[in-house]
């Protein structure tokens, strides 16, 4: 996708912090590069993925005028400030093996609300193994027919066969409850877990 692109720009290698306005550090590695590659990232173009797919987003990276695909591995801030100051990507091919935090995205809370129910989200995310393009970018799940008491489970995800959930089968990601009378529903699950959990995930 368009918005996922992280253009790439090779530095040398260098002792101390790196200082470039507009710019984070980063190292790739991987699929294609022997070795970590030093090199920067345009700093408001990561800061926009983080913001809406997360501190485990995947990427592509665009690296000598070639587009590779890639996985947000590590960030680093300062720890004052919070402000990143290293990125780990790594880029993968196609039919790699990979681990990845999905996203959930649940539709049909309004409906719920309707009947006087409400969606209570105990994960915003799954932990999937499988192959890289089988990886869906979120797993949608609508909730407007669901009752009170039923719960969403790994069993809700349809899901590639050939994808696996990585947590136990009895996990709860949501349950349907009564919506007391002039509450208002939970809004859906964003699409992505945000800035705030990139930088939760780092610490």
């Amino acid at each position: 996708m368009e918005d996922t692109i992280l253009t790439a720009v090779e530095r040398p290698r260098q002792g101390g912090k790196f200082r470039e306005k507009g710019f984070v550090a980063g190292v790739v590695y991987g699929e294609g590069v022997n070795t970590g590659k030093p090199v920067k990232f345009d700093a408001a173009a990561l800061q926009r993925i983080l913001k809406r797919y997360g501190s485990n987003a995947r990427v592509t990276v665009r690296l000598d005028n070639h587009d590779k695909a890639g996985i947000i591995k590590e960030i680093q801030r300062d720890a004052i400030s919070r402000q990143i100051t290293h990125v780990d990507v790594q880029l993968v091919s196609k039919d790699q093996e990979v681990k990845l935090q999905i996203p959930l995205i649940f539709r049909g809370v309004e409906e719920l609300a309707e009947r006087q129910l409400q969606l209570l989200v105990q994960k915003h995310d799954v932990t999937v193994t499988g192959r890289m393009d089988l990886m869906p970018e979120a797993i949608h799940i609508d909730v407007a027919a669901m009752n009170l008491g039923d719960s969403i489970t790994a069993d809700n995800f349809n899901l590639h066969p050939q994808l696996k959930v990585s947590e136990k089968e009895e996990v709860v990601y949501a349950v349907i409850n009564s919506l007391a009378v002039g509450e208002a529903p939970e809004a859906e699950a964003p699409a992505g877990t945000g800035e705030e959990a990139a930088a939760s995930d780092s610490e």
